[in-house]
């Protein structure tokens, strides 16, 4: 049935979708190594215009605990120190006139199991919105039945699907939570 099928590629598609923000939340969450990921919400006042911090330097991890910030236009470096110490990341800006250096201490354990309990919200979050997905794919379906474009058989046999395509995604997001989990913790 067509109709069907562009209700369960709806929902997949969005779901996906659903998926990817969760990886990308994920990628702000701080592991044992530090990532450059950690100032990708940090907007630095460029000028007047909020403009992401890799927008205006290079940022690099120079080294499992340490983040180098070189700004393409040295004057920056007062701003971009101001919007780190602004973004509360746990750590303070070493300036040093040139470049703009972050030393991450290894984390505790407390920190570890705060991570991991971000990286669980996250997941709530995705399975939430995968959920409402689904709601919105089997209002699709019930609207075909009601139109009569698909009988009552099919109506049942739609909303079966939509439920299975559900299942496969919030499995995902468990999956990756748990991988993120162990990722944190793993000292």
């Amino acid at each position: 049935m067509e109709e069907l099928n562009e209700v369960y590629d709806y929902a997949k598609e969005h779901m996906e979708k659903s998926l990817e923000v969760l990886k990308k939340d994920f990628s702000t969450i701080r592991t044992g190594r530090v990532s450059t990921h950690i100032v990708d919400n940090i907007k630095v006042d460029y000028y007047g215009t909020p403009t992401p911090l890799n927008q205006v330097g290079s940022v690099i991890a120079t080294d499992a605990q340490t983040i180098t910030i070189s700004p393409w236009e040295k004057n920056l470096l007062p701003e971009i120190e101001h919007a780190i110490q602004q973004a509360n990341i746990g750590v303070n800006p070493n300036n040093d006139g040139e470049t703009i250096k972050l030393f991450f201490p290894p984390m505790t354990v407390e920190q570890r199991q705060e991570s991991a309990k971000q990286a669980k919200q996250m997941g709530e979050k995705a399975k939430i919105a995968i959920r409402n997905i689904r709601r919105e794919a089997n209002d699709k379906v019930k609207k075909l039945a009601k139109e009569k474009v698909i009988t009552e058989d099919e109506e049942k046999k739609g909303l079966d699907q939509v439920q299975k395509i559900t299942d496969d995604y919030i499995k995902k997001v468990d999956e990756l939570v748990k991988a993120k989990e162990q990722e944190v913790l793993k000292v």
